[in-house]
């Protein structure tokens, strides 16, 4: 290889290792300033939910447009307007000014973000084809992405105590435009002769369903999960993904091709996708609020605490990269899951014991993030490895999919799971409890963090929990069985990714095929 292509494809890397740096960053910061933001804002507990499930959302409706549009039109023409898409609707979160308006500023942002994200895998993946390359340059985005996420906590948290929350998202625009420069310079132009054109129905039905399901989840016990209301929402939700299956299964050329699901790695990188989403990723979001509501620390002081649980995401997947080489994805990404659903058992008795802290809570956050970094880039290069180049786009974005769709339904069940668990401690501690304020009110803004529930309820509150005990526990409580969830979706879907990748023989017999058909592709 001469000069030139290795110089292209240093820049290249660290165009998509500075956009993975802004799209971690975008995950682990915001979480850290979400009490802020229900503070200025005026957010109650859903708006907070739909602070981040509006971005996960948005997403997930732009990942399988993005990987098609990128396939035909071009990886870096797509690549560039994702950055510049994800520029200027940070710029439009940091003006936001209500809850309402940051939630559709992050709809938008989302987008952008999606887009960015899916293209970051798919320039990759044609920039960076042979084996030891690949695994080198996937592992660099590895790093990088696990040091936006491990450092976020902590940047969130100082943004808020020396400046304002606006540069939570501010920051992002004076970042793009250097990411701008390194595209336009290393990232080379790709494309798939044979892609697809848009699949306006799929993206329709698969939007629809999953919008549907997290209405469901969190708006359901308002409106009465028996009511006509809800239950019209859950079948038009039923519909809709039934629907989704129909047309991408009539399609000649569908953007979500089902017939991937029959290589074994790729099933098994796809449910260790799911697992980091039915526990790590959704938790992020509402470890914050424990740290700051149930154990009283500062933003800052909260941010420092989740370093622990987001820091491994920056030294293991090298590490992960190493060991599925030698030994294989299919034994690494059900390890690396299992160890997640044991940060979540360490958790939930450091959480439980006598006097709680970040002590008691270290083994387990740091477990959390062992686990994570050995699943995180090896899912993403067994799914992308695992087809021909010329179908990465489509490939990244079903695992793209898989992990914001899962991720925006565990968020709305972590926080559904956290709010019952308040409701239910709260309704024995305080069965006598007949102030203006409903107990499921209460409930919702003692698991946002709320300690002391403004408005006519304080007086009654205080006088039969003066000192905050009941409500301490009620969180204690709430929390505990969300991270027995988290244990459980952990460890299912490890058992399910092992179940996919199938016995060592067989695998070996088809790592061999695969490889030759990487090798070898068909036109």
């Amino acid at each position: 290889m001469t000069l030139l292509p290795l110089r292209k494809n240093a820049l290249a890397l660290a165009a998509v290792c500075l956009t993975s740096l802004m799209f971690g960053l975008e995950i682990s910061s915001v979480p850290a300033v979400l009490a802020t933001l229900e503070s200025v804002l005026h957010a109650d507990f859903r708006e907070i939910q739909w602070i981040m499930n509006a971005y996960t959302l948005a997403c997930t409706t732009v990942l399988m447009a993005t990987g098609a549009l990128a396939d035909r039109f071009g990886r870096k023409r797509v690549y560039v307007a994702s950055i510049v898409t994800f520029a200027v609707t940070s710029l439009i979160c940091g003006l936001a000014q209500s809850a309402p308006v940051l939630i559709v500023s992050r709809f938008l942002q989302g987008m952008g973000g999606g887009a960015m994200l899916i293209c970051q895998v798919a320039v990759l993946s044609h920039q960076f084809q042979a084996g030891r390359e690949r695994s080198n340059a996937f592992g660099a985005w590895g790093i990088i992405f696990g040091i936006g996420l491990g450092f976020g906590p902590i940047v969130g948290g100082l943004i808020v105590a020396v400046a304002n929350w606006q540069w939570v998202f501010l920051v992002h625009t004076l970042l793009s435009i250097v990411a701008l420069g390194l595209a336009f310079a290393g990232v080379q132009e790709s494309r798939d002769p044979h892609a697809q054109q848009l699949d306006l129905p799929g993206i329709v039905t698969l939007s629809a369903a999953c919008f549907g399901l997290v209405y469901f989840i969190t708006q359901g016990p308002d409106l009465g999960l028996d009511s006509r209301a809800a239950l019209g929402i859950a079948a038009a939700t039923a519909v809709s993904f039934v629907a989704f299956v129909f047309v991408e299964k009539r399609s000649p050329r569908p953007m979500f091709d089902f017939s991937v699901f029959r290589i074994r790695p790729f099933s098994g990188a796809m449910s260790g996708s799911m697992g980091m989403n039915f526990s790590y990723w959704p938790f992020m979001i509402y470890l914050p609020i424990y740290f700051q509501g149930a154990l009283g620390y500062t933003s800052v002081n909260a941010g420092l605490s989740l370093l622990a649980y987001t820091l491994p995401t920056l030294v293991v997947p090298p590490l992960a990269e190493r060991l599925a080489f030698r030994f294989g994805a299919r034994r690494v990404i059900p390890l690396g899951l299992f160890t997640i659903g044991v940060g979540f058992m360490l958790m939930k008795f450091g959480a439980g014991g006598a006097h709680p802290s970040w002590l008691t809570m270290l083994p387990g956050c740091l477990s959390c993030g062992i686990g994570l970094g050995l699943t995180n880039t090896p899912v993403t290069n067994t799914a992308t490895g695992s087809v021909s180049p010329n179908r990465a786009g489509m490939a990244s974005g079903i695992d793209m999919s898989a992990r914001l769709i899962s991720l925006a339904i565990n968020i709305a069940v972590m926080g559904f799971i956290l709010v019952e668990g308040v409701l239910s401690h709260l309704a024995r501690a305080l069965a006598g409890w007949s102030a203006d304020l409903p107990l499921r009110r209460l409930a919702e803004q003692v698991a946002a963090g709320s300690i002391a529930p403004p408005g006519q309820s304080s007086a009654e509150l205080a006088a039969v929990d003066p000192h905050g005990a009941i409500v301490h526990a009620a969180l204690a409580h709430g929390f505990g069985l969300v991270m027995l969830y988290g244990m459980v979706g952990a460890w299912m879907l490890a058992l399910c990714s092992a179940a996919a990748f199938g016995p060592g023989a067989r695998r070996v017999r088809e790592q061999a095929e695969l490889g030759e058909c990487v090798r070898h592709p068909s036109p």
